[in-house]
């Protein structure tokens, strides 16, 4: 049975005139573009630990099959906003499970970008829990709420955010969690 032991979180930015080129620079910005990558959907494991990117990468090899949770946005608008994020919603208890969340947008800043990442994946772990919430209140009631049932533990992300070149070539943003062994 394969369960991941270890995860990071990458974010990246590529352009070119080219689609397809635009993501392979965003992977490449990201550093997991020398990997075959297979989405996964949005679970983050029982005893997971969260490293850094160095960390995570250090025992990897070219042509590896690296399982990503992956958000992606693309445009060649100039100077249309992008943005990509993923969400973690981690446990208080380490032996039960979370939830990552991807989220992908045009005209969002950052800040906006990530909070909804966060509020996805919170409301996800939340509702297996049973923690009841207002599910149309604020975010920070929600993260109030969430925290002061003292099972939720952590809520954070990885957001790129970036404006379509201005010649029109394509601009790629990219976010992963990648989970290892």
């Amino acid at each position: 049975m394969y369960v991941p032991k270890k995860m990071f979180l990458t974010r990246g930015v590529g352009v070119h005139k080219e689609k397809l080129a635009s993501f392979e620079m965003a992977l490449r910005n990201a550093h997991i573009a020398h990997f075959n990558l297979v989405e996964v959907s949005s679970i983050y494991p029982p005893h997971c630990e969260m490293v850094e990117p160095e960390e995570g990468l250090k025992d990897t090899a070219p042509g590896q099959i690296m399982h990503v949770v992956l958000s992606r946005s693309s445009t060649n608008e100039p100077g249309r906003m992008i943005a990509a994020s993923v969400g973690v919603a981690m446990p208080t208890d380490p032996s039960l499970y979370g939830y990552l969340s991807e989220h992908h947008s045009y005209g969002e800043d950052e800040e906006t970008a990530a909070h909804y990442a966060e509020d996805l994946a919170g409301t996800m772990l939340a509702t297996i829990m049973d923690i009841p919430f207002d599910p149309d209140g604020s975010f920070r009631d929600k993260i109030e709420t969430w925290r002061d049932s003292g099972r939720i533990g952590k809520l954070f992300s990885t957001t790129q955010t970036a404006l379509g070149d201005k010649r029109g070539h394509w601009t790629t943003v990219v976010t992963a969690s990648v989970l290892l062994p």
